[in-house]
């Protein structure tokens, strides 16, 4: 059997983050935490550069608000014949799909700090998530 070529047509370039803030609102509570998260995406076009921002906002009432702002820049592998629309759905799912476990980490360890509940970000239904923003 011959080898098959299994990597992506979608390379990640860069991945920063660009925020990262805790701000202290009251002690250690057993309230909810509630997230928003929020998916912009720009394109470049010389050379074809695309950034995928990712905000993630926390609030636990009367405890602490945080926001984490992550980017992520991708290009498409050159060697490969991509569609507009490929490109866009590749983008939007996968791309984010690739960033998540960068965000989810650096929440985990911005609240991994003495009283504060170290907070593990819950799976999301991206391609719903990207539904909802089109």
């Amino acid at each position: 059997m011959g080898e098959k070529e299994v990597g992506s047509v979608l390379v990640l370039n860069r991945l920063v983050f660009d925020r990262i803030e805790f701000h202290r609102l009251g002690m250690k509570n057993d309230r909810e935490i509630k997230f928003k998260i929020q998916v912009g995406i720009s394109r470049k076009e010389e050379p074809e550069l695309y950034c995928v921002s990712l905000i993630l906002n926390g609030n636990k009432d009367d405890e602490y608000s945080l926001e984490i702002g992550l980017n992520g820049y991708f290009s498409f592998n050159s060697s490969e014949t991509v569609s507009d629309g490929e490109k866009k759905a590749l983008i939007q799912k996968n791309a984010v799909a690739i960033m998540m476990p960068y965000l989810r980490s650096q929440l985990s360890l911005l609240t991994a700090q003495p009283e504060v509940d170290c907070v593990v970000l819950p799976p999301f239904n991206i391609n719903k998530m990207m539904e909802k923003s089109d």
